[in-house]
């Protein structure tokens, strides 16, 4: 703009010195004429606009995949400032590679120890190879001393007296507990554990590919992240049993030897038998191992293990496998026998159990049990004896996210939840008793926090569109909150698209659907641009949050850096809205959700700088069959996608999620062939590429390979590439080289 002023004044100075030349033939100049050179001029500023604008461009550093993806090799120096907080009890700890600093409550900071104490506690430095502070935790609130994990070993380091007080090997270890300093180990497929004593005990013998101790079950549905569970005193363990001998194998190969070699996965696909559990007690006391009597485990789903405060019992929630009913019991962890069953909970579509129950600190006989039975997910207070349910403690059109803990003087339960707004994620106290909900951050953005030891504090970490990550020392008693700083933008100095979120209707026209939209850096909205729909779509994920650029993938960075717009919807059936939102979909997947899609199509097009003869779409995943539906169900909106590890059929897919929104393939064969997209090859007619890893153990490689095979009887030419030796996602700088080649297929097609 300044050039621009600057060569105007310039011709102005120029015509007044031909006036003063007397220069007859411009003062004598015709109207045309003067046309003429008004329209010269304009385009002399336009051009001059331009070049300031594309010199202004050049100024500014522009992006690579090494920058923005996190395989990339400057990805770590590409991402917001990342701060590792931690709790000693009361007193707050940081974290960096090579110390530990203690954080005082106005902020200030001061050396705890460092990574010399350790080395010269240990030994010398060679004994240092592989360790940095990061693993280091401090369980013992009352106590000196650090956790610090080696790749071999677990120390208990004290810091006031600089010295190691014990090493334990972790060689197999699942799951250490600091209460009893026993560690629960898998070796050669049996599961074992180790005293704090070095001595090792073999809980089981029959351990092997087909029975699998101690891990997690159910392909990590209903919340199930791991298989063992300690009591509170760490001296029993509950841990799971999986029987898998029945569950067909699908047969992975490994390619990479001079000889193909058969790695085959136990994958139970929905409508075929699934593995059966059962759940064994250890007593390290009395060195025996019971098993809770659970009757016939056929078809039954057993999820959200926990112990009760004084470890006599523990309770874990049991699913039919149709889904639809749940119930929360307890068992005696000495006999193994059924105690009884709190509560039992019911759906016509499905009841899905995530979170285990959690007891009320300064009240035993009280758990806190989570339900969505009120459409939404809240908190529940149990009579933990007799079952009653004394009181809904949240309530509301919003969702319970965490529970962070307690302050047990305030009688308050510190939790997460969405209620500022869907997009949102906010630390809150609840009053057991009450029932007050207490907004404890800024009320902006998505936070997580951290508890101290005695629940008087929060660690808050958080993100807002234009922050990109910060940090305070909340107090949840009061509103009070301690700054403990702010990342910088690590994109200062980059040419850095424009970000954008609003809402549309979905196409039920009355629920609100929630978007983001990427803009190119030299965003111009006279011109028409290349669109790419990015879609996910499927349960359990969100893709638009109040974070730095509304949660904005690096790829659509790295797109709109090279001219295209990027549209990102959540539709109907992603996670955090309630459960009539989340089962709109029952049933019939991909469907609701197209129409939801093609209704922030019409938005799109609707936008002048959309070109809406260049459109395409992208997914991995459940996106991945979301971008194929959307290709062949509406052939003539987009023109080229990209499908990576897409399902095809959903009678191939695993039992649990399958049937939890599909139900079995016989008793609901319409909405199995309706979504089965197979029968769609035929009607394809853009450029698709589909991507998958060949060794795939989630979404595997039969799904790609008979669709290709659908179209090469169609007569339709879908492209395809494959990730030997990867599964369903790219690690590392393979995933560079990953979204390389998306990027070349919309360059080579779309634009």
């Amino acid at each position: 703009t300044a050039t621009a002023e600057i060569a105007v004044e310039g011709t102005a100075c120029a015509e007044a010195e031909d006036q003063r030349q007397g220069m007859t033939a411009r003062r004598c100049a015709s109207s045309s004429s003067v046309a003429e050179t008004i329209e010269m001029r304009i385009k002399i500023l336009t051009a001059l606009f331009i070049s300031c604008s594309m010199a202004i461009m050049a100024q500014q550093k522009q992006f690579t995949l090494e920058d923005l993806n996190f395989g990339g090799t400057r990805y770590g120096e590409m991402t917001p400032e990342k701060r590792h907080y931690t709790w000693h009890g009361e007193q707050l700890l940081r974290k960096e590679i090579d110390r530990v600093m203690i954080v005082e409550t106005n902020g200030t900071e001061t050396p705890l120890f460092d990574m010399d104490d350790v080395s010269n506690a240990a030994g010398g430095d060679n004994m240092l190879i592989g360790i940095n502070m990061l693993n280091a935790s401090f369980p013992y609130k009352d106590k000196s001393l650090a956790v610090i994990v080696t790749p071999h070993e677990r120390w208990i380091y004290d810091f006031k007296a600089k010295s190691i007080l014990s090493r334990q090997q972790r060689s197999g270890s699942l799951e250490w507990n600091a209460a009893s300093g026993i560690d629960a180990f898998s070796k050669d497929d049996n599961l074992w554990v180790r005293m704090p004593d070095g001595k090792e005990r073999q809980l089981t013998t029959d351990g092997s590919r087909e029975v699998v101790y101690g891990r997690s079950v159910h392909r990590n549905e209903f919340g199930i992240e791991k298989g063992t569970f300690f009591s509170p005193n760490g001296k029993k363990l509950a841990f799971y049993r999986m029987d898998q001998s029945m569950v067909t194998d699908y047969p992975q190969v490994n390619t990479f030897g001079r000889i193909a070699t058969y790695e085959p996965d136990k994958y139970p696909m929905a409508g075929m038998k699934s593995h059966e559990v059962t759940i064994g007690v250890y007593d390290a006391d009395t060195d025996n191992t019971i098993y809770l009597d659970l009757g016939n485990v056929t078809d039954r789903y057993f999820t959200n293990i926990a112990w009760a405060p004084d470890g006599r019992s523990l309770y874990l929630i049991e699913l039919n496998r149709d889904q639809n009913i749940a119930t929360l019991d307890q068992y005696d962890a000495i006999t193994g026998k059924k105690i009884c069953t709190l509560c039992r909970e019911t759906d016509s579509k499905y009841v899905e159990p995530l979170h285990p129950v959690t007891f009320l600190p300064w009240n035993d006989k009280m758990l806190i049990h989570w339900s969505q039975k009120d459409g939404f997910w809240h908190l529940y207070l149990y009579n933990a004896e007799s079952g009653k349910q004394l009181r809904q403690l949240t309530k509301g059109e919003y969702v319970v996210l965490d529970i962070l803990g307690f302050n047990s003087d305030d009688k308050t339960v510190i939790i997460e939840a969405n209620k500022k707004h869907v997009l949102q994620r906010n630390i809150y106290s609840v009053n057991v008793e009450t029932g007050k909900m207490t907004l404890l951050d800024n009320g902006k953005g998505v936070h997580e926090g951290i508890l101290s030891g005695d629940g008087k504090k929060v660690i808050d970490q958080w993100s807002e569109p234009e922050v990109p990550r910060a940090w305070a020392l909340l107090s949840t008693s009061e509103i009070k909150s301690v700054p403990l700083g702010e990342s910088r933008n690590p994109w200062e100095g980059y040419a850095v698209p424009q970000y954008k979120s609003g809402s549309i209707k979905a196409a039920d026209d009355k629920t609100d659907l929630y978007y983001r939209m990427v803009l190119p850096p030299n965003f111009d909205p006279t011109k028409k641009y290349p669109t790419i729909v990015y879609v996910y779509g499927g349960p359990h994920a969100h893709n638009i949050a109040a974070t730095w650029h509304w949660n904005s993938r690096s790829w659509e960075t790295y797109m709109a850096q090279k001219g295209y717009v990027l549209f990102i919807l959540d539709n109907r059936g992603s996670e955090h809205r309630g459960k009539e939102f989340e089962q709109a979909t029952f049933r019939q997947l991909g469907q609701v959700e197209m129409l939801d899609q093609i209704k922030g199509v019409e938005y799109l097009k609707t936008l002048p700088y959309v070109d809406a003869e260049k459109m395409g779409v992208h997914g991995w995943s459940f996106g991945g069959f979301m971008t194929i539906s959307l290709m062949t169900n509406y052939p003539d909106i987009f023109k080229v996608g990209v499908a990576g590890g897409p399902v095809i059929d959903w009678s191939k897919y695993e039992v649990m999620y399958t049937e939890r929104y599909m139900d079995l393939p016989e008793i609901n064969p319409k909405g199995y062939a309706k979504t089965c997209l197979e029968d769609k090859a035929k009607d394809l007619q853009g450029r698709l590429l589909i991507i998958i890893g060949m060794n795939d153990p989630v979404v595997v490689p039969q799904h790609a390979m008979q669709f290709i095979n659908a179209c090469n009887e169609a007569g339709t030419y879908p492209d395809f590439y494959v990730y030997p030796g990867e599964e369903h996602n790219m690690q590392g700088h393979m995933s560079v080289h990953l979204h390389e080649k998306i990027t070349r297929y919309f360059e080579d097609f779309l634009k």
